[in-house]
């Protein structure tokens, strides 16, 4: 019995290995670490006016919908869109335990940054989304098996069709697919590479239903490419700079030595004049938080 278990237990962690080696074999570019920093950075009960929207819940509720979320420069689109990460994960954890580890939702997730230009070509892109959909399967889809004999001692990328060809095949293999995509615009304009991408995900929602949302700068040849899907303005909202302010007023040396009373007066003052000057911009609100003179 000890020795079935033991052979059990070598067994699983081998299969453990080699799924992770093939993972990496993909590409090694890994979003967790930037998911589990931007989440950190929440305040707690900030973002649920998005969660809550009707907007976002039909979204959440419709296969092959599409939620474009433009705002402007430091309104906190990237924050919000880790919510919607973490929000997606926890839900349909909940869910998928509660009918025995079901693996039937995909998650798949992109934080496009102009600082990082040579992770951001099609090709990484497209990996990156199957990477992520490959890891929540129990075992490697054959189909990733094949591309990784044919190339793993080649120092070659997959041909972009055989990508896309294992995308569509891995995607169709959960009953829902969410695909999550922030700073749009920082994705690479030069050889097309932002307007493939694009069409390449259009047409795998196409093909299998699969839902999108999409966070950008208001930009009018970015906004035209999702007319006719749901859209809901990315602002910092007073409710939520409330909050914000409420976490870290404490910092302020203005508030040493005063009377509890006092404190609570100064607070009130210091939120109302900052959320009126801020217009909606967390990175504004952090900026005057630090440098308010009282």
């Amino acid at each position: 019995m000890e020795i079935s278990t033991g052979i059990n237990k070598l067994l699983s962690r081998q299969h453990d290995q080699d799924h992770q080696a093939i993972l990496n074999w993909l590409t090694p570019i890994d979003y967790a670490p930037q998911q589990s920093d931007y989440i950190k950075r929440r305040q707690a009960g900030t973002g649920q006016w998005l969660l809550d929207s009707a907007e976002f819940q039909e979204w959440l509720e419709t296969d092959k919908q599409t939620l474009f979320c433009p705002g402007i420069p430091g309104a906190g689109k990237t924050i919000l869109t880790s919510i919607v990460v973490n929000y997606l994960f926890h839900e349909f954890r909940r869910k998928e335990d509660d009918i025995q580890n079901d693996h039937s939702i995909g998650i798949a997730y992109l934080y496009c940054d102009f600082r990082r230009p040579h992770e951001q070509t099609l090709g990484n892109l497209l990996l990156s989304l199957l990477r992520q959909l490959v890891q929540r399967q129990p075992s490697v889809p054959d189909i990733i098996r094949v591309l990784h004999d044919r190339y793993k001692d080649k120092p070659l990328q997959p041909l972009l069709n055989e990508i896309i060809r294992a995308l569509n095949s891995v995607t169709a293999l959960y009953s829902r697919v969410f695909i999550i995509v922030d700073a749009l615009d920082e994705c690479p304009k030069h050889d097309k590479c932002r307007a493939r991408f694009l069409s390449e995900i259009f047409d795998l929602q196409a093909k299998t239903g699969a839902n999108l949302f999409v966070t950008s700068r208001d930009i009018p040849e970015i906004r035209e490419l999702f007319a006719g899907s749901l859209s809901v303005e990315i602002r910092a909202s007073d409710k939520d700079l409330g909050v914000y302010l409420d976490g870290n007023m404490s910092q302020l040396p203005a508030f040493d030595g005063r009377s509890l009373e006092l404190r609570e007066e100064l607070k009130t003052e210091v939120k109302t004049e900052i959320i009126k000057a801020v217009d909606g911009m967390y990175v504004s609100a952090s900026k005057r938080k630090k440098t308010h003179s009282c």
